[in-house]
This record gives C-alpha cells, structure tokens and sequence, in this order.
C-alpha cells in the first residue's frame, strides 16, 4: 500500500505529523503521547486486533513507517521547537497563496468562514479521530481529511505562532528617559471570561468515561489531572466517586475530606462523605462505632450493581 498523500499540507512538500497522529497543532505533549499509544497500541503486533496476514503487514507498516515517526517528532523538544517554527513558516506561506489552495471535504471547506474556528477545528478533527485506524485500508485518506483541516487552521490563524510565546520582557527603567504621557493613553481591554483550568479537559474526558461506567480508564485522567491542578476540590470529588464504584471505601472517604477542605461547600462530598463512613463503620467524627460483632464483619456490597452505591452510576437497583 502506498502512502504518499497529496492533499492538505502534504501538497507543499510538508511531512504534517499531527495529522498522521490525528490531534490538533495546538495539542499539548502529554495528549500527543496519550494519542501515540492508543495508535501504537491498534497497530503493534502483539496487541492489533487483524488476523489476516496482510491487514498485519499494513498495521506494522503503518506503525514504523508513519506514527513512530511522527511521534518522534513531536515528542523531542528540539524537534518539536523547529517543527513548530516550519509550521509558522507554513502558516504565512498559505495565507499569501490563498487564492490557489484547494480542498476537498466539505468539513475543511466550512472551517474556512466559521466564526468559532479554534472550536470547530478541534471538534472536526477529533470526530475524524475517533475512527482513523478502524479501517486500515482508509487510514491514509483519514490523514490527508486531518491535514486539510490543519492547513485551514493555519491560514485562519493568519500565520500566526501555534504555540503561546512567553511574554516578552519588561524594559530596564533608564532614569534618563522622560516618561511618557500617560493622560491619552488608551483604555486597557475589556476583561474576558476566564479560560479554562489546565486540568478542566481531564475532568471531561473523566466525565464521559464515567458515564459510560469505564471507570479504570476515568481514574488514570483524574489522576492526570491531580497532578496539574492538586487543589482542585472537583477532580477530589470525581475520583472519589470512582473509588467509591470500584469498592475502594477508604480511598473515597480520603479524597472527599480532601474536596471538603479546598470547598467546604462541595455538594458531592457532603452527600456522599457521611455514607462512606457509615459503610466504613464510622461516625461523622471519625471514631468507630460500637456493634455487633456481626455488623463489625460487614463487608460492603462488591457486586458493582447493588447496595449501598450500586445506583450512583447507572446501576440496577435490587
């Protein structure tokens, strides 16, 4: 099979690395390496899903000559720093030759006037994403749909840096130098709403891998999350709740005290903190409760399904 792609950046001469890995330009390192395993994962020997002999051929093919690559690329910070930089040469290069690009999906055909690019863009591409090597035999045109998508995104951003410059330096302050009349000085900007948090995407994908009771995979993001942002009283709360469906009791109850100290008023460890400690056999102040020996032996309900917790994600009463 050949993979020689002629549409979107590919048509320059230009190897597009983020398409073959299917993420945006302005994808941070950490979810370039989350995406580069996955695809290794589909395509390596050992772990592909093909049977037949030439669907595994194409799979290692694809893996060594086009996404190890690719990862290579965008994982090395020198790499990356001087691939960034080609990307902004590129950027400036399609806006003056504008007129001759051609494309070829409605998608990247639409991207060119949204109003919301930056949204519509990631959107798009994570759409395209979802299933690039499903089908191997398609992977190739998956690539060259991202690429297009990617070129769009470099002409609307009008050849702009992709990633965020740090800001620039204060001058010295040269006593010499009059200071400048300030009196006509423009007003500063009006405020924006404020971004969201560097942990908020791993609280969404969290979010959907619990609603669809994929918990292992919910708590390996909250745990990323964690690591961003320690204080953030949500992502305790999240990952407690997904301790709480895995019957790890003691662990919930740790991270719903820790909710209950960033935010005293965080709605989900005031409901569910007493009940964790009722089933630990604990009072609210922390000490044991005395009882029987037969309620001591309880163990908690373990069937995923039923019991104390087995409603909190979608699970069938008894």
């Amino acid at each position: 099979m050949s993979f020689k792609i002629d549409r979107g950046l590919f048509r320059y001469d230009f190897i597009d690395y983020h398409a073959i890995l299917g993420v945006a330009i302005n994808t941070d390192t950490r979810d370039i390496r989350k995406r580069y395993l996955k695809i290794a994962r589909r395509l390596h020997p050992d772990s592909s899903a093909v049977s037949s002999k030439t669907e595994k051929q194409l799979a290692s093919d694809l893996l060594s000559k086009l996404v190890n690559p690719a990862y290579e690329k965008l994982s090395q910070e020198k790499n990356y720093t001087e691939y960034i930089i080609v990307l902004s040469q590129m950027g400036k290069r399609l806006v003056q030759e504008s007129a001759s690009v051609e494309l070829t999906t409605d998608v990247a055909k639409q991207l060119v006037s949204i109003p919301n690019v930056e949204q519509a863009y990631k959107v798009a591409i994570a759409k395209i994403a979802e299933t690039q090597y499903d089908s191997l035999q398609q992977s190739i045109q998956a690539i060259a749909q991202i690429s297009e998508l990617n070129l769009v995104y470099l002409m609307r951003s009008a050849g702009k840096a992709v990633s965020t410059p740090p800001p620039p330096a204060k001058p010295p302050v040269n006593s010499s130098t009059p200071k400048p009349n300030t009196a006509a000085a423009p007003p500063p900007p009006p405020a924006t709403a404020k971004e969201d948090s560097a942990a908020e995407q791993y609280l969404r994908r969290a979010q959907t891998l619990i609603d669809k009771n994929q918990f292992a995979q919910a708590k390996v993001e909250l745990q990323d999350a964690l690591k961003l942002e320690p204080k953030n009283s949500r992502c305790h709360s999240l990952i407690a709740l997904v301790y709480v469906k895995q019957n790890q009791l003691k662990m919930a109850k740790i991270h719903f005290d820790n909710a209950l100290k960033l935010d005293p008023n965080d709605q989900v460890a005031l409901t569910w903190k007493p009940k964790i400690e009722k089933a630990l056999g604990l009072q609210p102040s922390g000490s044991k409760v005395t009882s029987s020996p037969n309620a001591a032996t309880k163990q908690p309900d373990k069937s995923g399904g039923g019991g104390l917790f087995g409603g909190l994600f979608g699970g069938k009463k008894k």
